[in-house]
Order: structure tokens, then C-alpha cells, then sequence
């Protein structure tokens, strides 16, 4: 005769988790409490954010494990990092913002993808790079059905258009057409969606 069986605790802590309170349920109310704005539906594992109140996600949204959601600025109000509906964030990725990110509705982003915004003036030959200011910024949109492969690096003033694709490990410098298939670094265009 069994007395313990631990199969029936691990059933019993998975329906607790992943049934009745939903992945992420409690994450998600600490994150409102601290001002961000999550909606409906939407589910989130560990996450790293400088600034609560600057972020916000729309409906029906998954984020996987360890995103990063900074602003490097001081308070102000209102969001910079604004994800929309039904938006998938992969393992790891990094948003790094001095002026503003956008993410459309139905996005993909694969793990390991970076948003930075801004770069370091190096104009002054006197000064060392790291002491002059990141003055140099522009702000990043993504708009609606936009799939970014692992590891895409998209840079300051970029937008994507509306069903783009941009290819695993690429690095984004300027801005996409909508329907277009880019890759590459510097990313360029290798084709069109059918």
C-alpha cells in the first residue's frame, strides 16, 4: 500500500498553476501594481523592467522567459514601450529605449531579439565615446503582422511595415516596406511574401 504518491502532487501543483490561476496571473497583478498596463489574456513568465509605468501590452499577448523591458531616461509619463494584441516575445529579448518602441497587433518576435533607440555621439575627438551623450535617438515601430527570426537586432528610427519578415540574425538600419522579406547585416531585401 502507497502512502504518498508524487504524482498526485505534481498534478495537484500544475492545476493550481497553470488551470485555476493561469501562467503568470500573480506576475502579471505585481506588474499592474506597479503601474504597467497589461491586458486581458495576456500571459508573462519572469520578466526585468527599469520602469513599470513606461510599458504597455495589449490583449491576449505571451512573454516567454527573461525580456527586458528598459528605459534609459528619467521619469516621465506616459508609455514608451507599447506592445499591441496578440503579440508573441520570445526568450531573452531586450528592449532598450531612450525615445519609444511600437509593436503592432499579431507580431512575432523570436528569442534573442534587440530594440535599441539610440547611440553615442563620438563627434567630439577630445572625449572619450563613453563619457559623450547618447543624444542620437529615433524611435522604432513595428506595425501590424510583422515576423522577426532569432536574434534580429532592429536599430534607432527604423519601422517595419505591415507583413514583413526580417530573417534570423539580421541586423535592421533602416526602415521595411510592408510584405517584404529582408535579411542580412546591414539587413537587406531578399525578397517579397506570396
Amino acid at each position: 500500500m502507497k502512502i504518498f504518491d508524487a504524482s498526485f502532487l505534481s498534478r495537484a501543483i500544475f492545476k493550481l498553476r497553470y488551470q485555476i490561476f493561469g501562467l503568470g496571473y500573480l506576475r502579471s497583478l505585481y506588474w499592474k501594481i506597479l503601474g504597467m498596463r497589461i491586458g486581458h489574456s495576456t500571459r508573462m513568465a519572469k520578466i526585468f523592467v527599469s520602469w513599470p509605468h513606461q510599458v504597455s501590452i495589449g490583449n491576449n499577448c505571451l512573454l516567454e522567459h527573461y525580456i527586458y523591458f528598459h528605459f534609459d531616461g528619467i521619469y516621465r509619463i506616459g508609455s514608451s514601450i507599447v506592445i499591441g494584441d496578440s503579440v508573441f516575445i520570445g526568450t531573452g529579448c531586450e528592449f532598450n529605449i531612450s525615445d519609444s518602441v511600437m509593436v503592432g497587433d499579431n507580431c512575432l518576435i523570436a528569442s534573442g531579439c534587440k530594440f535599441i533607440d539610440h547611440n553615442h555621439d563620438y563627434s567630439k575627438r577630445d572625449m572619450p565615446i563613453n563619457t559623450q551623450s547618447s543624444c542620437v535617438k529615433g524611435c522604432i515601430i513595428l506595425e501590424n503582422d510583422v515576423w522577426l527570426g532569432v536574434n534580429v537586432v532592429v536599430l534607432k528610427g527604423v519601422t517595419i511595415e505591415k507583413g514583413s519578415i526580417v530573417a534570423a540574425g539580421s541586423v535592421v538600419t533602416k526602415s521595411i516596406p510592408s510584405y517584404e522579406i529582408w535579411g542580412g547585416v546591414p539587413a537587406k531585401r531578399i525578397g517579397n511574401r506570396p
